[in-house]
């Protein structure tokens, strides 16, 4: 229409990932003609190129998880002497090469780009009546009868499992709670950006389950031999 229309889009201070994830969308419908599809396929290729990240993430949360049982241990063995306790636990952490915030800094990293996609899609009025499969007619609204957001507050909570238990029982359950509430947002959020948060949500999951169980056969492998 004219020359810098496109600035009519405002993302802010993300600006520099949303646009070229915006693009990437466009590109990606051209090819699907969908734009609930290019979301599908533009979820696959952001969760790609950060595997590396998240692959390190859920190894290490992963191999937290396994020492989860020694963690009950030594909590009941220390009692209520916290500092002891905390010594114990990173002597454990140092002896079997653990970084507690190894989990924590890949994620960090990648907050930028997903919240850059969240403003891409929240601003793109190429979703508005745009529909992808069945029920959902309009990318642009909320899903009519809100099953992307359960189907979404069930793979957060599956999440849950994945992780590493906090050996604090109050933050355990707060760990059970708070995906569900903060799922409740997304009842109200565009079905475009849901379908988007589900698909990364399944594909997190399947990572997460698939280096769990490889580090479990590799430790059943370093005890047999």
């Amino acid at each position: 229409m004219a020359d810098g229309l496109e600035y009519a889009k405002d993302y802010g201070w993300v600006h520099i990932f949303a646009s070229p994830l915006f693009w990437l969308l466009t590109k990606l419908h051209a090819l699907v003609l969908n734009w609930g599809w290019a979301i599908v396929l533009l979820t696959l290729i952001v969760k790609a190129v950060f595997y590396p990240l998240t692959a390190a993430s859920y190894r290490s949360m992963g191999k937290m998880k396994a020492l989860a049982p020694r963690l009950e241990r030594m909590k009941e063995q220390y009692g209520d002497d916290r500092m002891k306790f905390q010594q114990a636990v990173m002597e454990m952490y140092k002896s079997e090469k653990v970084n507690p915030l190894g989990g924590c800094l890949p994620m960090l990293i990648q907050i930028p780009v997903f919240i850059g996609l969240y403003w891409a899609l929240l601003a793109s009025v190429e979703l508005r009546q745009a529909p992808w499969i069945m029920w959902i007619n309009d990318l642009s609204r909320p899903d009519p009868f809100y099953v992307l957001p359960v189907l979404m507050a069930l793979t957060m909570f599956a999440q849950t499992f994945l992780n590493p238990p906090p050996t604090d029982p109050m933050q355990a359950k707060m760990m059970k709670i708070m995906p569900i509430a903060f799922s409740a947002m997304f009842f109200f959020f565009p079905a475009g950006l849901v379908l988007y948060y589900f698909v990364n949500n399944i594909l997190s999951i399947t990572q997460q389950w698939y280096i769990n169980n490889k580090i479990e056969s590799e430790k059943k492998a370093a005890l047999q031999s």
